[in-house]
């Protein structure tokens, strides 16, 4: 059974039934208590819990995920929040060099089961230092795994999962989808970390996307079936670890590519799949893989200029016809 959710909910729940079902799970984060969080993901759980579990800070980025990674090797399993991805930059030491090292450093004998929750992306007109796309960043780095679901099932069975990793995890969620809805099971599940999911099937171009480009893929897709061309949409859902296997399954049927983010192309994942795809399925290729990404600039605060500096619908469909018909 299922019922609809919105993405922002699904979350909530996610916290819920993990912190329920084990002790040792505690949220940590600015604003996250009383106010119950910005987006309003951990709504209710002060009430529930009480204020040794989810814990209000002062803004100090740095010393709520150093307290988080110190936690975490002592076998506590918190759940960090930051709200936005921009303010991530501020804590780079705990993380890359504390928090993704510790397992190799102590050969496999510690862990930092550590969740970092924070939200990414273009969105609301809030400007060049609340909208960015930082997930290169955190790919880039060994030891960091890296989750960017696109609707409210894929959030909750991932943060579910991502709870019970031995981490450390990375967790962004995109501003303009927590009020986004949709089908979510009202019985306990995870989706394992590693597993894309194909959000649409076809056979003339694999279209692989993430986050909030997932719902533009789709409707790119709608547009493009009315012109003859059915395109396969899969969404990665986590970029670390990558599921190599289902994006060279349809690329192999296909012949065809697309990858759309947000990010700036630049350095970016997008690049980094197709380099993957270039060394494992080359000679399926029937043309060059087509990439749409963000411009390289910092994000306007206008809305029309900041629409511009994104991928739009009109861009991934404009991008399949050329990967089609090269």
């Amino acid at each position: 059974m299922t019922r609809d959710l919105l993405y922002r909910d699904a979350l909530n729940e996610a916290l819920h039934e993990a912190m329920d079902e084990d002790a040792t799970v505690f949220c940590i984060g600015v604003g996250i208590a009383e106010r119950g969080g910005s987006y309003k993901v951990t709504d209710g759980l002060l009430a529930k819990y009480g204020p040794k579990r989810v814990i209000d800070t002062p803004i100090a980025e740095p010393s709520v995920v150093g307290t988080g990674v110190g936690a975490a090797i002592t076998g506590m399993r918190p759940v960090v929040e930051i709200l936005f991805v921009d303010f991530s930059l501020l804590v780079m030491d705990q993380l890359v060099n504390q928090a993704a090292k510790l397992r190799l450093m102590t050969g496999g004998q510690g862990a930092v089961p550590l969740v970092l929750r924070t939200q990414g992306g273009v969105g609301d007109g809030v400007a060049a230092q609340h909208s960015q796309s930082l997930e290169a960043l955190f790919y880039h780095i060994p030891g960091l795994k890296l989750v960017m679901p696109s609707t409210p099932h894929d959030a909750k069975g991932l943060l579910r999962a991502a709870i019970e990793d031995d981490g450390p995890v990375i967790f962004i969620e995109h501003k303009l989808l927590y009020m986004t809805e949709g089908p979510v099971p009202e019985q306990d599940y995870t989706i394992e970390l590693g597993t894309a999911d194909t959000k649409r099937s076809g056979r003339d171009c694999t279209l692989i996307a993430w986050s909030n480009m997932i719902p533009r893929a789709l409707e790119a897709a709608d547009i493009l079936v009315g012109e003859g061309l059915e395109v396969e949409i899969i969404d990665p859902r986590t970029l670390v670890p990558l599921d190599h296997a289902t994006i060279l399954e349809s690329v192999r049927r296909t012949e065809h590519v697309v990858i759309v983010q947000e990010a700036v192309r630049r350095g970016g994942i997008a690049s980094d799949i197709a380099s993957v795809i270039q060394a494992e399925a080359f000679d399926y290729l029937d043309a060059p893989i087509e990439i749409v990404a963000g411009l390289d600039t910092p994000i306007p605060y206008a809305r029309s200029l900041e629409q511009a500096c994104i991928p739009q619908v009109e861009d991934i469909v404009a991008a399949v016809k050329k990967a089609v018909y090269a």
